[in-house]
């Protein structure tokens, strides 16, 4: 059993010293040139003006987090239609049918919501 606990050590050895190994060799290696405009915080070729603090639009997070939601959807679906026909010809087709219109059914409903909450358009209208 000991055994078992003593390869995965080695394992974890072997990894860090391969990983330290490489860090050693990077900092051998590369050029060591600091200059001003390299210390800046974003090295674009503009300077940096103003308060990093700066407020977003919080739409991009909500239109973002809708984009991944159906994403999962898709990865989610494509499995069950990979096996579907395998599934009509062991007799369980229609209940794959069922259980899949059903989660597409209530991420349909949650598209509904959050369009009719507005928080699809990218300028909310205030209601009075």
């Amino acid at each position: 059993m000991l055994f078992n606990f003593a390869n995965v050590l080695v394992f974890m050895v072997v990894g860090a010293a391969f990983v330290g190994v490489n860090l050693l060799i990077g900092r051998l290696l590369r050029p060591s040139n600091p200059q001003p405009s390299k210390l800046a915080t974003y090295e674009c070729g503009e300077p940096a003006t103003g308060s990093a603090w700066v407020n977003f639009n919080v739409r991009f997070y909500i239109v973002a987090l809708i984009f991944i939601i159906f994403e999962v959807e898709i990865a989610f679906i494509f499995p069950v239609a990979t096996v579907f026909r395998r599934w009509v010809e062991e007799g369980r087709g229609l209940f794959a049918f069922i259980e899949i219109f059903l989660f597409i059914g209530i991420l349909t409903l949650g598209l509904a919501y959050a369009w009719i909450k507005g928080d699809l358009e990218w300028i909310k209208k205030v209601r009075t």
